[in-house]
Order: C-alpha cells, then sequence, then structure tokens
C-alpha cells in the first residue's frame, strides 16, 4: 500500500507531501491543473517509462520518493530479496532526475537500476489509463489479457520452447536441403576432384622440399666439378699429402731443438684430423651429386603436378591436403543426404507434434479461463447497470506462434436480442469505460497488496452509471488501496478521502498544489464539479446529497 508521497521540483510541483489511506482515494481538479503530473512522478519513482522533461524550469534536480507498506506475504519481498536489498515490512523508493537527464534511484537507501525498480514496481501498483480502452478495443491485445486472467505462464512458456524447438528444427531442414541441392549440382565435380585429389595424395611441406631437390639436382653436374677438383686438392695429390711430408720432417728434427716443435706437431695433428673430416663430408656430396636423369625427371612431374592442381583449386599447394578432406567430407554428406534429411524430417515431425501437444493444453486452459472470465464479468457488469449485457470471450483457431494456435476475441451484446459483436462496433464510449472497469477488476483479483491507480476510468459516463461505477470502485477498495482520479462528482462523492489538484501563481510561476479536503471543503469541490465555477446553495446542497447518499 502507497503510505507517503512527496515530490520536489517536478514539472509544476515544487514542494509537495502527500499521505496516502486505505481504501479509495480520489483526486479532482479542474482539467490542466496537474493530476496527470502527479501520476507522472508516481511513475517516475516506480521506474516507469514516461516523459523526459520532468524536472522543474530552473531547478538543478527534480526528486521523487514514495513509501510503500509491504504485507508479511507481498510479493514484492521475494524482489528484494533476489536483489539483496533488506526490508522490515516498509519500503522507500526514491529517485533523482537532474535537469540534464541523468536518473539516479534508490530503494531502501540503496542504489537500484531500472531494472530492479521496475520489477519491484509491477508488485505495487497497478495503473489502469484513460486511453487503456484502446487496448480493449484492438483484438490483438485480447488474447494476453485472457492469458493474464488465466495465469498461464506455466503452459505458455512451455509452448513457447516447443515453437522454438519447432522453428530450429524447420530451419536446420532448410538449411540441409539447401546445401545438399547444391551439393547435388557439383557431384560430378567432387567425385572427379576427390579422385584426382587421392591419386595424387599431396602432402604438407612435399611442394617446398621437391623444389629444394630440384634445384639441386639442376645444379649438380656444374657445381661437382667444382667439388671433386676440392676433393683432389686435399687428398693424396694434395694438402693430405704434404702436411704428412711436413710432419715427418718434424717428427726427425724434433728431439734436437728442446721442445721447440711440440706445438707444430700438435696442430699439424689437428690438420690432419679436420682434413680427415672435410674429405668424407666431401665425398657425401659427391655421392648425393650422382643424379639420375630419370630421378629429376621423377622429381619435376611430381612438383608440377601439385603446383598445377593446387592452380586448379585456387589454394596454396600445402593446404591440398586440408582442401582434399573438405570435399571428401561434402561428398560423404551428398552420399549420406537422403539418411540425413530423413533423421532432419523426423526430429521436425516430432518437433511439430510436441507443439500441437503444448498447444493443445494452452487451448483447454484458454477456454476453462474464457469460460470462467465470462461469469466475473457478468457479475461486474451487473452493479455498473449493465445486467442485460453480455460479455463473451470467442476463442478459434488461428495460425501457429509462439503464443500457442489461438485467436481470442472479447464481443458484447449490449442490448437483450442484439447479436453480439466486437467491441469497438457495439459498445459506445461510456460502455466501453465500464466493460473495461469490470475486466481491470477481474485481471486484479489476486495481486495482494497492489495500489490500484484508475485516470478517469468514468470518461464518458455520467448520472446514475458514473453513481454505479463509484460504488463498485468503493466496494473493491474494501480489500486494497485505490486511486481515483476523475471528474464525476458522483464518483468523487463516494471517496473514502479526497484531494483537490489546483494551480496557482506564485512570484510569476504557476505552481500544482495538491491539498488533502475537509468535510466542507469537499462539499464545496464536489458542488463545483456540479455546476461549474459559481457555487450556489442548490449546488452545495446537491453535493451534500451525493456525500451521504
Amino acid at each position: 500500500m502507497l503510505r507517503t508521497l512527496s515530490i520536489r521540483d517536478m514539472l509544476l510541483i515544487d514542494r509537495l507531501e502527500l499521505d496516502f489511506q486505505p481504501g479509495l482515494n480520489v483526486l479532482t481538479g479542474e482539467t490542466g491543473a496537474g493530476k496527470s503530473i502527479l501520476l507522472d512522478s508516481l511513475g517516475f519513482v516506480l521506474g516507469w517509462r514516461g516523459r523526459a522533461d520532468l524536472v522543474r524550469q530552473g531547478a538543478a534536480q527534480g526528486e521523487v520518493e514514495a513509501v510503500f507498506e509491504l504485507g508479511p506475504d507481498h510479493p514484492g519481498r521475494a524482489v528484494l530479496e533476489d536483489a539483496g536489498i533488506p526490508s522490515d515490512g516498509e519500503v522507500i523508493l526514491r529517485r533523482v532526475n537532474t535537469a540534464e537527464g541523468r536518473k539516479t534511484a534508490w530503494i531502501n537507501d540503496r542504489r537500484a537500476s531500472g531494472e530492479v525498480l521496475r520489477a519491484l514496481s509491477d508488485t505495487l501498483v497497478e495503473l489502469h489509463g484513460q486511453h487503456d480502452d484502446r487496448g480493449l478495443l484492438n483484438p490483438r491485445g485480447h488474447r494476453q489479457l485472457l492469458d493474464t486472467y488465466a495465469e498461464v505462464e506455466a503452459v505458455l512458456a512451455a509452448v513457447r520452447g516447443a515453437w522454438r524447438a519447432v522453428s530450429e528444427a524447420r530451419r536446420a531442414r532448410v538449411t540441409a536441403e539447401e546445401r545438399l541441392a547444391g551439393l547435388r549440382s557439383e557431384e560430378d565435380y567432387l567425385r572427379h576432384a576427390v579422385k584426382e585429389l587421392d591419386t595424387l595424395d599431396p602432402q604438407r611441406g612435399e611442394e617446398a622440399e621437391l623444389d629444394t631437390r630440384r634445384r639441386f639436382m639442376q645444379a649438380a653436374t656444374r657445381l661437382r666439378e667444382d667439388v671433386a677438383r676440392a676433393r683432389q686438392a686435399l687428398g693424396d695429390e694434395g694438402a693430405e699429402r704434404l702436411s704428412l711430408d711436413a710432419l715427418r720432417w718434424l717428427e726427425g728434427a724434433v728431439d734436437g731443438v728442446d721442445g721447440r716443435l711440440d706445438a707444430a706437431l700438435e696442430a699439424l695433428q689437428r690438420v690432419l684430423t679436420d682434413l680427415g673430416e672435410a674429405q668424407h663430408a666431401i665425398d657425401d656430396c659427391l655421392d648425393a651429386m650422382d643424379t639420375d636423369p630419370a630421378t629429376l625427371e621423377q622429381v619435376e612431374e611430381r612438383l608440377f603436378a601439385l603446383r598445377g592442381l593446387a592452380r586448379k583449386h585456387g589454394v596454396m599447394a600445402d593446404a591440398l591436403g586440408d582442401h582434399a578432406r573438405d570435399l571428401r567430407d561434402r561428398l560423404a554428406a551428398l552420399d549420406a543426404g537422403d539418411s540425413g534429411m530423413a533423421a532432419l524430417a523426423k526430429a521436425e515431425a516430432e518437433a511439430e507434434k510436441a507443439f500441437k501437444s503444448a498447444c493443445a493444453a494452452l487451448t483447454q486452459a484458454r477456454t476453462a479461463a474464457a469460460i470462467g472470465l465470462d461469469q466475473a464479468m457478468a457479475r461486474e457488469l451487473a452493479p455498473l447497470k449493465m445486467e442485460r449485457a453480455v460479455f463473451q470471450t470467442v476463442i478459434a483457431p488461428a495460425g501457429p506462434g509462439p503464443e500457442g494456435a489461438d485467436a481470442v476475441t472479447f464481443e458484447v451484446a449490449t442490448n437483450p436480442g442484439a447479436p453480439a459483436g466486437a467491441l469497438n462496433k457495439i459498445a459506445s464510449g461510456g460502455e466501453l469505460s465500464r466493460f473495461l472497469l469490470a475486466l481491470k477488476v477481474c485481471l486484479s483479483r489476486g495481486n495482494a497488496g497492489l495500489t490500484l491507480i484508475f485516470d478517469e476510468i468514468d470518461r464518458g459516463v455520467g448520472g446514475a452509471t458514473a453513481d454505479a461505477v463509484g460504488r463498485r470502485l468503493r466496494a473493491l477498495a474494501e480489500g486494497t488501496q485505490i486511486l481515483v482520479v476523475t471528474h464525476s462528482p458522483q464518483v468523487a462523492a463516494l471517496g473514502a478521502h479526497h484531494w483537490r489538484v489546483q494551480k496557482s501563481v506564485v512570484a510569476g510561476q504557476t505552481l500544482s498544489e495538491v491539498l488533502p479536503l475537509s468535510t466542507d471543503d469537499r462539499i464545496d469541490e464536489i458542488a463545483r464539479m456540479l455546476a461549474g465555477d459559481t457555487i450556489t446553495e442548490a449546488a452545495r446542497g446537491a453535493a451534500r446529497a451525493l456525500i451521504g447518499a
């Protein structure tokens, strides 16, 4: 229940403190006095989306604070618990809007996101605005209204999940069909290319290896002559013989020079060792240079085949192996296409079967709820002086979708014997308001602790009908808190608590203020609503009669 509402520097309001009570709270005032500002400010602190220019002109920021009382089982407690916000039965919402448009919110002095604020506000307040009957006229919204009444969230979630499964299965089948059609169009190419690649069996790194061998073999003839000369220069007729001679001569003279040749002898020994290693390496190179022309031809054929196939398929030679695997996979998918398509078709059929089953359960729940809603509406319309009216919820098959396979339409017959028809074709403006009120009452049942706000729900009705609307609102308010913005004196007279919204000019500034009305003030306000600017004693008498009725 909304206990207090404090507003600072919002639109035409500079300072305002309101203490609301249980039961029926009524707000009246001239058109343009600022009643909508009050609702805009409340919506702002609740996190609702609304107008952007809320800060009063000349103020640095606007601020709204609302205090709600939560019962032990109030659903708002669960929202607060999930958000990690402590609560002892009272929740204080505060939200600030700077002139630059920055918004900051707190719940019980804890910073809160807009998402948490809106989730909490859904458990605190429900607003029924002036133009809600436009939604009532649109059959597209009737199914949602019925689902709200039926409380079929779990069944509806199952239908949505089943619809997603159908969509995914259908998408998988269509994608596979398109891919298979593409593969069939290139079947001849795939089979020829795979056979060609499998025959060649290219290996990663093979091209570079073959190119190196080819270059080496091509240069071997010219290079072998130089390498052979080097081998001869190091051999028995060259450096090796001369080094051995030098070693023999020095060994013959070593005893007579007192060790002065030891270093030279050791160096010559190393030279002979290194010469031997060099000769061995050169011999290996000469053996490798002994190439067969047929071998060179084979290397070139393999190299050119790799490069030609790479150009043909538009890939690098090293990527031919991966390309071959990809083509083999596509060919395998083509060969397994029929069995794969059968599996996908089966999966789609099973998903559709599950969806139809979920839809049937939803249709059954909606049908049962439609009967209950029609009966509840009949009970609500009677005290609104529409006891002869018939409200009927019509459920018909519709194209399948995430919301099921039902079309829901609200039809009415306002006069006995008259055929039922669409709301927008049968009901007048005043009748629409009463149908809307009855529907909102039916939909609001079970919402414990919810504050209901009706903004001009009595629009288009007057006299005894307005009195009936007011009495229904008063009866409804016995179990909850209701705020009503009204221009109807009959509705205002039935309120338990009454405020007047009025404008005044202070220091050249237009301001809105909200005043709680005493008994005498209420009489004058309702007399004004009856008679206009000039309040007569007759109007006051009529006001007293309405209040005392």
